[in-house]
């Protein structure tokens, strides 16, 4: 009997380091080495830098404060753009709540961005997306956002809108979502036309 049980315990180290061994070293080896190899800037988190300085990933969301740069969506991660505290609100269509932060938002985009009460405001100017962290903003959000950068940066509005156009992203697989802007390249390459 002890024999049986001996030779049960040897079984069971073998696989255990093995699959370790397997599952924690050469698979993840394996695919870092493939990531590095066939996607080098994706594998490293698309971060994005200017002047050699890294700035931020083009995956990720972040503040941008002042009225000569686009604004990304609000965010709900943690303090706010923050990756560590990533989520949405958990706030649902009839909380109060919710109505009441959408209201105070869509004042607080009319009165920055000058816009007449009759003007529609997108949805993604004012909500939070799943993650809080989400890089994009509809076009029709940075086209809005557009004569307050233009204004403030003393640029012409069809240049900024030029660039909007440039930085336009289709849809994702051509069906998937909508086409939008990424807002920290948009940014950027305002900073760079400085």
């Amino acid at each position: 009997m002890l024999k049986i049980i001996l030779n049960e315990l040897r079984i069971s180290l073998i696989a255990t380091v093995s699959l370790a061994l397997l599952l924690c070293g050469v698979y993840p080896l394996t695919v870092w080495m493939l990531a590095q190899g066939f996607f080098p800037e994706k594998a490293d988190g698309s971060l994005t830098s200017m002047k050699g300085d890294i700035i931020g990933s083009s995956l990720l969301a972040q503040r941008f404060d002042g009225p000569g740069y686009f604004h990304p969506r609000p965010s709900a991660a943690g303090s706010g753009y923050d990756a560590a505290g990533s989520g949405g609100s958990n706030l649902g269509p009839t909380s109060q709540k919710l109505i009441v932060q959408v209201k105070e938002r869509i004042a607080a985009y009319r009165a920055e961005n000058s816009l007449a009460s009759s003007v529609l405001i997108p949805a993604d100017a004012v909500t939070t997306s799943a993650s809080g962290l989400d890089p994009h903003i509809s076009i029709a959000n940075a086209l809005l956002q557009a004569p307050r950068v233009a204004k403030y940066r003393g640029i012409k509005e069809d240049l900024v809108i030029n660039m909007i156009n440039h930085h336009r992203e289709n849809r994702d697989l051509g069906f998937l979502g909508e086409k939008r802007i990424n807002v920290l390249l948009l940014n950027m390459d305002l900073d760079k036309n400085k």
